[in-house]
C-alpha cells in the first residue's frame, strides 16, 4: 500500500483540460447587467430601420393601449410565438429580452406612441434566418391574438397590419 501512494505522489500532475473555446478563439457572450440583453455587432441606428413611416396623430396608439399596451401586445406576441411549435425553433437561438425591447419600439414608433427605434433594419436582422412565408403568417397569427386579447379594434388591427405587410419582403427569404 505505501509504494502504490509513494508512486502515484511521483507522477507528474495530470494536464488540465483542453479549452477548445479558448483554442478556437470562441468568446462567450455576457449578457449586459443592466438591459439583460446579449450583446451585438455596431450599427447605425435610426428610425428607418424601423421598416414603416409612422401614423400620423394619436388615434392609433390610443387604440392600442398607449405604450403599455403596445408593450404588452410585443411581448405577448414573442411569449405566443416561441411556444408555437410552427416557428419556436426561429426563436430559440434568439435574444428574447432584446427582441420584446425591440419589437416594442418598432411596434411604438410605428404606432405613433412616443418611441424610437433602436433596432436594425428588417434585412439585417432577419438575414439568414430561413423564415418561409408560412412562418411569418404564423407570427402575423400570434401577434393577431396578442391585439384581440389586449382589445384592440379589428379595424385598427388592419390598419396596423396593413403597415407592417411591405417587411415581409425584407424578412421571408426563402
Amino acid at each position: 500500500m505505501f509504494l502504490l501512494a509513494a508512486a502515484l505522489l511521483m507522477q507528474p500532475a495530470a494536464e488540465p483540460p483542453t479549452d477548445w473555446d479558448k483554442e478556437f478563439g470562441v468568446e462567450e457572450k455576457v449578457r449586459d447587467p443592466v438591459t439583460g440583453e446579449m450583446p451585438v455587432d455596431p450599427y447605425v441606428q435610426s428610425n428607418a430601420n424601423a421598416g414603416a413611416a409612422p401614423f400620423s396623430g394619436g388615434a392609433m396608439a390610443t387604440a392600442f393601449g398607449g405604450q403599455e399596451g403596445i408593450r404588452r401586445i410585443a411581448n405577448r406576441t414573442v411569449e405566443l410565438s416561441e411556444a408555437d411549435p410552427r416557428i419556436a425553433e426561429i426563436f430559440k437561438a434568439h435574444d428574447m429580452v432584446r427582441l420584446k425591447r425591440t419589437l416594442f419600439e418598432q411596434f411604438c414608433y410605428i404606432l405613433n406612441a412616443g418611441c424610437d427605434y433602436s433596432g436594425r433594419d428588417m434585412a439585417t436582422s432577419h438575414k439568414d434566418m430561413g423564415v418561409r412565408m408560412r412562418d411569418m403568417n404564423a407570427l402575423v397569427e400570434n401577434l393577431q391574438t396578442a391585439m384581440r386579447e389586449e382589445n384592440v379594434a379589428f379595424a385598427a388591427q388592419n390598419r396596423f397590419l396593413a403597415k407592417l405587410a411591405p417587411m415581409s419582403r425584407d424578412v421571408v427569404t426563402r
